[in-house]
């Protein structure tokens, strides 16, 4: 070791000062980071998916409720992503991890508005991983359209268990809301029987974007006012100051296109109600509008949680949708890593959604009621050729 007092102190301080850098650019980078761990490491076309579910059995749904009556509306709800990745593109059913984040966070928080209106049907489902919409790799886009074809076979499932005139509530977040957008297309917008007993499709935290309404979606509108059925409601939220999350809506984000492909939303416009008016429009809501967040976690779905009223105002710009930091911090979202990605543990909007769909369902029920007392359509009048006039032997014609 050196004897010069200067070198003994410098070189320690040289240390410190290095394991400061690193410490900071890795709290820089943390994100990036910790992509680099959630990558699985192998090409989704040599990947070996788990095992699917069974939706003909209980077991291959978080909650399947039984119907209280005939014309009680049947809710799919579609939960966001809870599997951040690592060894699969596409999350196990039964990762102990994932499935708490589904039973114990999502259902409380976010499916809960919804059975309150009906009977819950949440399927499993092979979610795509959180790093798969992290980038938007070819590999990415295929785990999504993985994930998606489970979701429309719980929804085939779904259809069969229900009948064919019961009510229907689609809801999906986040990545859930990705698969109900789909299911609209590829089965409501052709299927004029759907569309007819359809309250609303709840698509929130998945950016909608407006080409899709001059094409596939004509026939199934945006929830245009509070009264609206059979119609789309859709918003993706975040505060003024969240410019990465922001960034990722508007930009980064990608969604359905009218062909059936996954694209960029950039540049499409993007459909935002205010869940503050249940309305598409620009207007400011204040907090005294806000009728409640709720912070669910750990509660069953049938629960009632108390509401926590007047915490944001919203407002509706450039097709997201802005909203204040709440009052109270049990509805903050927390720090942690790539939050932009994420839905928080608590659901803002919960008593505006419940409200809403409890509104529209009770509109949906009044119009079948009057079109169950029309009468049937007669069938398109038939063409009659004149039959040839043959004579009788022996008869006088006149």
């Amino acid at each position: 070791m050196s004897s010069n007092p200067v070198v003994r102190h410098a070189v320690p301080a040289v240390g410190i000062a290095l394991l400061v850098v690193l410490l900071l650019a890795a709290w820089v980078f943390r994100d990036q980071v910790y992509r680099t761990f959630q990558d699985p490491g192998v090409p989704f076309q040599t990947y070996t998916p788990p095992a699917g579910a069974d939706y003909a059995s209980a077991d291959g749904w978080y909650v399947r409720d039984v119907f209280g009556d005939e014309d009680e509306p049947a809710v799919f709800f579609v939960h966001p992503t809870t599997y951040s990745g690592g060894s699969n593109w596409n999350g196990q059913l039964d990762k102990p991890s994932t499935v708490d984040a589904v039973t114990e966070v999502i259902l409380p928080n976010y499916a809960g508005p919804f059975a309150k209106a009906g009977a819950l049907y949440a399927p499993r489902y092979r979610q795509a991983s959180l790093y798969a919409f992290m980038n938007n790799r070819e590999d990415s886009l295929r785990a999504r359209r993985f994930a998606y074809d489970d979701i429309q076979r719980a929804f085939d499932a779904f259809a069969a268990q229900i009948g064919d005139t019961r009510p229907i509530i689609l809801a999906g977040y986040g990545q859930g809301g990705l698969d109900v957008l789909g299911l609209l297309l590829d089965r409501f917008a052709t299927d004029e029987a759907l569309r007819d007993r359809l309250v609303a499709a709840y698509v929130i935290e998945s950016p909608l974007p407006l080409d899709l309404f001059a094409g596939p979606l004509q026939t199934i509108p945006p929830c245009a006012t509070p009264e609206a059925v059979r119609c789309v409601y859709s918003f993706t939220s975040a505060m003024a100051s969240e410019e990465g999350r922001i960034h990722v809506i508007t930009e980064r984000a990608m969604s359905w296109t009218p062909d059936g492909r996954l694209d960029f939303v950039d540049g499409r416009g993007l459909l935002c109600v205010n869940p503050l008016l249940s309305a598409v429009t620009n207007e400011y809501a204040s907090a005294r509008q806000h009728r409640g967040g709720v912070a669910a976690e750990g509660l069953d779905p049938d629960a009632v949680p108390a509401p926590i009223p007047n915490q944001t105002g919203a407002q509706c710009a450039d097709g997201v949708l802005f909203f204040e930091q709440p009052r109270s911090r049990a509805l903050h979202r927390p720090h942690r890593l790539v939050e932009d990605y994420r839905l928080p543990p608590f659901n803002l909007f919960y008593e505006d959604l419940r409200f809403d769909v409890a509104r529209r369902s009770f509109n949906l029920a009044a119009i079948l009621q009057d079109e169950r007392q029309w009468a049937p359509a007669f069938d398109a009048p038939e063409e009659i050729d004149d039959a040839p006039v043959v004579a009788i032997p022996g008869q006088r014609r006149f």
